[in-house]
């Protein structure tokens, strides 16, 4: 897979869609679908997306699935915003695949699609994406680990994916990480896909609390001994963290992530996570508004700049313990701009 390439300037997209979307008519309706609404990523991405709509006089619509992987009940939302003639949709996709089939209806219906976070797979099942730069967001975290553990090259490690399904945001995140630690990855769509004796296994967690704690509960059986454990997301670190200490290893591992939400920040602040890679979900919902409302006006479809894939909304080290040629910031200064 040709990594997917990131798009500077978002700036200036808003800018250019914010100005055509200051006249946007009443009858405007958006739809976003997360993941799940409980997430707090998703919890700042839905409000950032509301606070566009009430500033645009924009109908907002939101739907959930009941978990991460909930691909019926994000089929089911896409089909009511279909039946309810929305000029947009903004997702994040359970599953990159498995969902393209009810995403081209949409598109078919004249519906603007946009994926948030996590992109289709082939990424032109939607017409645009807002989105970090995931594999970037696990090779930073990735680089960290292996400049800061004391031992990389017999380092002990688990890795705490998101879910079964084919996620294209958990294998990039994942991948990423092992690239930036150094460790051959052969196919990069591929989870698992290594062949690596530091590598004590993979298991998923749902990207939450509960399922963090029980797949780092799974991995210590393997091997007691784990001193780095990646984790998909925030809440899964914290699950990480509780298993660990209720085994007496708080201290043996460290604990990178990816979200950069205000809780997290605090755990890295605290010490229960090293670093985490912060994202802008608020950037990538009031985005997407914008794009409905100018679609809606005229047909513009928001197109990054030639070759291009993706907008990135950006991503920013955080961590306490900086490293020589890893730019970073420390966990007082995300405290000010988590989830902006």
């Amino acid at each position: 897979m040709t990594r997917i390439t990131a798009l500077t300037g978002v700036s200036a997209l808003a800018l250019a869609l914010g100005a055509g979307a200051a006249s946007a008519q009443e009858d405007v309706l958006a739809c976003l679908i997360t993941k799940t609404d409980t997430n707090p990523f998703f919890v700042k991405m839905k409000e950032g997306a509301s606070e566009a709509a009430n500033e645009l006089g924009v109908e907002l619509n939101t739907y959930a699935g009941k978990l991460d992987g909930d691909v019926e009940t994000q089929v089911a939302a896409v089909e009511s915003c279909i039946a309810a003639g929305a000029s947009g949709i903004l997702i994040t996709p359970s599953d990159s695949r498995a969902l393209v089939p009810v995403i081209e209806q949409a598109k078919e219906a004249g519906i603007l699609v946009i994926a948030l976070d996590t992109p289709f797979e082939p990424s032109d099942a939607a017409h645009a994406t807002f989105a970090t730069d995931n594999f970037r967001a696990g090779e930073l975290i990735g680089q960290w680990a292996a400049a800061t553990v004391e031992d990389p090259e017999n380092a002990k490690i688990a890795l705490l994916d998101l879910s079964a399904a084919e996620v294209s945001v958990d294998y990039l995140r994942d991948q990423g990480f092992l690239t930036g630690f150094g460790i051959d990855v052969k196919d990069p769509t591929d989870i698992g896909d290594e062949d690596d004796e530091r590598i004590v296994g993979h298991d998923v967690t749902q990207g939450n609390e509960q399922g963090g704690r029980q797949a780092m509960e799974n991995l210590l059986q393997v091997d007691p001994g784990i001193n780095v454990v990646y984790t998909i997301n925030e809440p899964a670190a914290a699950g990480a963290h509780e298993a660990l200490s209720s085994f007496g290893l708080a201290d043996q591992a460290t604990i990178v992530s990816v979200d950069g939400g205000c809780p997290g920040v605090e755990d890295v602040k605290a010490g229960v996570i090293g670093a985490t890679s912060m994202q802008f979900p608020l950037k990538m919902a009031s985005l997407g508004i914008d794009a409905i409302v100018q679609y809606a006006e005229d047909g513009t479809v928001p197109q990054p700049s030639d070759g291009l894939d993706f907008f990135n909304t950006g991503v920013t080290l955080v961590t306490d313990q900086p490293v020589d040629g890893i730019d970073s910031i420390t966990s007082d200064e995300a405290l000010e701009q988590c989830w902006g």
